[in-house]
């Protein structure tokens, strides 16, 4: 959901009942009525709104939005509001991130990405008509994507991958490579896309089945290589972006409730349109020091990068972010020179550039590499 250019809701013209106006109506009544309460930004008091009118009106216009509706820790909310959350703060203090140290270890992975299994991938991803998370399409390609991912990694059977259920029929895929300590590392991507409607085409290429077939590779080379980390280390690919980051929501908070520990979540929305030839790391929703480790980690094996902002709960690193883990996101360009196709019929197989893919792949190995020693 990293967009093209900001629209404000204030300048789109179309009718819904803001959640000042239902102060007196049952929450519970709206929700089986088929609404959803949404946020466009941190002062913004909420709006009920139809699914159809969340990807028309909203994604499909290029406004950023967070679905609040399942939400109801109060720590996450006064996030997604701009307020300062100071337990937060001090865990994600607490994580330190080291020297950049591990090349050799990298490199010798790295060396064997390829584009062959990405090409393929993405080509099966934009043949669905589209992957709308409320789709039957958007079903089917959660099922392949789980079967994909189970045969990437069955060369090693310590790999387990898994489907998170959620109230609607997409679920997500989660990839899990244990290591000697419980600890998190996690990199991740959404795979729903939308053409900007809930029934037009959407192959979603570049947004994002781009960045599904970079962690993809990455985990193939890990499987076959055997890999066994001391972090342990989950590949996320995560459904419901484009709706409001429903998927990577459910997750962050089952994560929380659970007391799970996550020392970093590098998300990678968009990883295969770059003028630029540079990855993109964007400054909102990341944690001063984790996104100062991710820039080093780039600069080290791959050279200089870009900046930008990508504007409110852009994509799932919020989900992290708001509930309480360090986050941070790159993506392929910084957002004046990203794709015009976005959103669109057009962000087809055609415009992907897999150079562009294979240089986030070799991001994300080292990456996880030089965060297993966190």
């Amino acid at each position: 959901m990293h967009f093209k250019s900001l629209i404000t809701s204030s300048l789109i013209s179309f009718s819904v009942v803001t959640a000042a106006s239902l102060a007196d109506v049952d929450f519970q009544a709206r929700v089986k009525q088929g609404y959803r309460l949404i946020k466009t930004s941190p002062t913004d008091t909420g709006a009920w709104v139809t699914d159809e009118e969340k990807i028309s009106n909203y994604t499909g216009k290029c406004v950023h939005f967070v679905d609040i509706t399942d939400i109801k820790d109060p720590a996450v909310l006064s996030v997604f509001n701009g307020e300062k959350d100071n337990s937060r703060v001090a865990a994600v203090a607490a994580v330190t991130y080291p020297a950049v140290s591990h090349q050799s270890e990298a490199n010798a992975l790295i060396a064997q990405l390829t584009t062959s299994g990405p090409q393929t991938w993405l080509k099966a991803l934009t043949d669905f008509y589209n992957r709308y998370y409320k789709s039957t399409y958007g079903t089917q390609s959660s099922t392949y994507l789980f079967n994909t991912v189970k045969s990437i990694s069955a060369a090693n059977t310590r790999i387990s991958v898994s489907q998170f259920s959620h109230s609607y029929a997409q679920p997500s895929i989660i990839a899990r490579i244990p290591g000697t300590s419980p600890n998190l590392i996690i990199v991740s991507a959404h795979f729903d896309s939308t053409g900007g409607s809930s029934t037009a085409r959407g192959p979603g290429a570049v947004d994002n089945a781009s960045g599904c077939i970079v962690l993809m590779e990455t985990l193939r080379v890990l499987a076959n290589a055997r890999y066994a980390p001391r972090n342990t280390m989950e590949f996320h690919f995560y459904s419901g972006e484009e709706a409001g980051l429903l998927g990577s929501g459910d997750i962050f908070r089952n994560y929380k409730a659970t007391g799970k520990n996550v020392l970093a979540v590098v998300n990678t929305d968009m990883a295969g349109y770059s003028p630029s030839g540079k990855i993109s790391s964007y400054n909102d929703y990341s944690d001063t020091g984790l996104l100062a480790y991710v820039r080093r980690i780039i600069t080290a094996y791959l050279g200089s990068y870009t900046t930008d902002t990508c504007g409110y709960g852009c994509s799932d690193h919020a989900s992290a972010y708001s509930n309480g883990y360090p986050a941070a996101y790159v993506c392929d360009e910084p957002d004046r020179t990203s794709t015009p196709y976005i959103h669109s019929p057009n962000d087809a197989y055609s415009t992907v550039s897999f150079a562009t893919v294979l240089r986030h792949a070799e991001f994300t190995m080292a990456f996880l590499v030089e965060a297993n020693y966190v």
